[in-house]
């Protein structure tokens, strides 16, 4: 689509009850990103109250009509997505305002190949929009969703906004609180409960409307989720006079700061060896269809329990946000030999049903592809929307995991999406640890999902197999033996990226953060040929190479196993402007880097020249001045590695590739990047940047 230009989206699709909108853009550096926003407006163009925000802080909006989803990557880098259930908007909104927004004094003009898409509810794109011309502002209005005539329709806007993301939200209505104290650290949460902001009291901000889908009390289990910011409640009247209305809490465009709980209640129990009781026992499990069994009913009944957790992992699969309800075992009708998926998922809104079978495999255990076909087709023939798989697997983008037959005679189409364990323990995890839940009962609920799928015996373990043609590829690049256009070589970069995908998910989880693969490709290029161009350097150089991008770290963290010589290398490039004496700015370096490993290598990156002096930080800790450039040469940054022995098994054992990289990452990132602090640190003021 072009500037301006609208289209009615029934004319594209039948399935377009439910969308989702993904907002992309990349840098040369892979380190340039931006946060989406969406805005719900009634027919006088405002929000009808701070709630129909949604964004960071509020992620979900619309009594969960529209969801912001995170972040995929894709061929092309990676794009933010929003799932919007179109039939469950509110009535009174006439619009919904898709945007995007920069941080900190930067500008649209760092990023390159900002776009749009929409795809409709079985994933199929209906609508591309490249944006142009945004290179001076901080926030732009990438398009809109309009009612015309009962029908929804999209218009490409493309309209940038100098002021940033409280510019564009106040322009809207919304009443911004622009206040950047961060949250105050939390007390144990189970004796205590959410400690209150202490913060001066603003002023009070149309107290008859209600804040609607802004969080107001969150309660994870082991962490803080996002709390917005109350204000203090006004000193007690007299007995005689009613309480006063409390002042409506009004969103924060600064990131909401989330802590972990400072002390740990003392356990009861006589000694180490006593085991608390689990919700989900898994002492008992033996054979793969036991595992498969308790870990579809495990799963399936919290996403029905817990409304914020189910709606997560089906958003993106194109279900409405309604009533969900979970089924096992079901038997359904399929030619003399009835089936039984593992699931069913059913979603109900306004009396309209979304269905889903789901089929699970655990403990490695490759999905069949005559199973999934025949769930496609039992699907078609009773008009369910979509089939879900759900393995240790990754899927890779353009590279299926089950190749399936379409029948193009049928009308209704039937949707296959695919979900990882990891990515399952991912969303479990960032709700808990950053997010937070609606209840201090569903926190708990996530937390005993959480403990069952990362015990050595659920079997839920993602993935943890480099496949057959890992040591092949080994053995070939140990005696050059390896050839271009080796099948082998391709296996294993398809492999590789799926590793390094489920290591982001990991640390992500865990840090409560966004971490992404860095891919530095060009703007359409084909995933599939960019894999084969991998596999000819893997069998030329013998080397695999991978970079994440971890919110709110100064660089970018590189991954290199090198086959030849079994070592992977962890590492990280920081800039360095600061002002003073080279001397000076390697000091203040080594000093923060004071609990890093003795074997911590640091080189000097000189303006033209590429690296400088280099050496162990054991070695620089008594002479800094070794790794200074003796001719004189401009610092620009430092460069930070630490060097592990990689593992020779294809496998997740104890001498396993897979595990090697799980702990070098691990290591480096706890011992190295968690004690830097980016030199501009995203603020996400809400102070105009225009």
């Amino acid at each position: 689509m072009v500037k301006g230009a609208n289209v009615g989206l029934t004319a594209l699709s039948e399935n377009v009850g439910s969308v989702v909108v993904g907002l992309g853009w990349s840098s040369a550096t892979g380190e340039g990103d931006a946060d989406v926003s969406v805005l719900l407006l009634d027919g006088d163009g405002k929000v009808r109250s701070d709630g129909d925000f949604c964004f960071y802080n509020n992620p979900v909006a619309g009594n969960g009509s529209v969801q912001l989803l995170g972040k995929t990557p894709t061929a092309d880098g990676s794009e933010d997505r929003i799932s919007f259930d179109l039939d469950a908007v509110p009535q009174e909104i006439d619009k919904v305002v898709v945007a995007a927004s920069r941080y900190g004094g930067s500008r649209f003009g760092e990023l390159d190949d900002l776009r749009l898409t929409l795809a409709d509810s079985t994933g199929d794109g209906l609508v591309r929009f490249a944006v142009d011309g945004a290179d001076e502002v901080s926030a732009v209005i990438f398009g809109e969703l309009y009612r015309r005539s009962g029908e929804w329709k999209f218009r490409a806007v493309g309209q940038g906004y100098a002021s940033g993301l409280a510019g564009l939200a106040t322009d809207y209505g919304v009443d911004i609180d622009d206040t950047e104290e961060d949250a105050p650290e939390q007390a144990d949460l189970a004796e205590d409960g959410p400690p209150q902001p202490d913060r001066p009291a603003p002023e009070p901000s149309r107290p008859e409307e209600p804040v609607g889908e802004a969080p107001v009390s969150r309660v994870p289990a082991q962490a803080t989720g996002p709390r917005v910011d109350d204000t203090p409640v006004p000193a007690p009247p007299a007995p005689e006079q009613p309480a006063a209305p409390r002042p409506a809490r009004r969103p924060r465009t600064a990131k909401k700061k989330v802590t972990l709980p400072r002390t740990t209640r003392k356990s009861l129990a006589d000694n180490e060896s006593w085991r608390a009781a689990r919700l989900f026992p898994v002492s008992a499990l033996k054979s793969d269809r036991e595992r498969e069994t308790r870990a579809t009913s495990v799963v399936l009944s919290v996403m029905a329990q817990v409304p914020e957790f189910g709606r997560r992992l089906t958003a993106g699969f194109g279900a409405p946000a309604g009533r969900m309800e979970t089924y096992t075992e079901v038997t359904l009708p399929h030619g003399e030999s009835p089936r039984r998926p593992d699931g069913v998922v059913r979603v109900e809104r306004a009396g309209k049903l979304w269905t889903a079978l789901v089929e699970t495999k655990t403990n490695g255990n490759a999905l069949k592809p005559d199973q999934v076909q025949a769930y496609m087709d039992i699907a078609a023939r009773r008009g369910y929307e979509a089939v879900i798989t759900l393995s240790n697997d990754v899927a890779l983008e353009g590279s299926p995991l089950v190749d399936v037959r379409i029948d193009g005679r049928r009308k209704h189409k039937v949707a296959l999406w695919h979900l990882s364990w990891a990515e399952v323990v991912h969303q479990a995890q960032m709700l808990i640890r950053h997010e937070g839940v609606g209840n201090a009962a569903h926190a708990w609920l996530l937390q005993e999902l959480l403990h069952y799928l990362q015990h050595e015996n659920s079997g839920c373990h993602g993935f943890q197999n480099m496949g057959a043609a890992w040591v092949p590829v080994r053995r070939g690049i140990d005696d050059e033996t390896l050839c271009q256009g080796d099948a082998r070589a391709l296996e294993v970069i398809e492999n590789w990226e799926r590793l390094v995908r489920q290591v982001c998910l990991r640390l992500g989880g865990e840090l409560g953060q966004k971490v992404l693969p860095v891919r530095r490709t060009r703007r359409g290029s084909d995933p599939r040929a960019l894999r084969t161009e991998l596999a000819d350097h893997l069998c030329e150089q013998g080397r695999l190479n991978a970079e994440l991008r971890i919110e709110g770290t100064p660089g970018v963290l590189a991954i290199t196993a090198d086959l030849r010589t079994g070592k992977l290398r962890t590492s990280i490039e920081i800039p360095d402007a600061e002002p003073g004496y080279p001397l000076s700015r390697v000091k203040r370096l080594i000093r923060r880097l004071s609990d890093a490993p003795a074997d911590l290598h640091i080189e000097t990156l000189v303006d033209g020249q590429g690296t400088g002096p280099r050496g162990t930080l054991e070695r620089l800790r008594p002479e800094p001045a070794d790794i200074v450039p003796k001719d004189g040469a401009q610092i620009t940054g430092f460069r930070l590695s630490l060097f592990k022995s990689m593992g020779n098994g294809r496998g997740s054992a104890e001498t396993g590739f897979i595990r090697s990289v799980d702990q070098a990452v691990d290591r480096f990132h706890a011992q190295v990047v968690a004690h830097l602090e980016a030199p501009a640190r995203r603020s996400r003021s809400a102070e105009p940047t225009g």
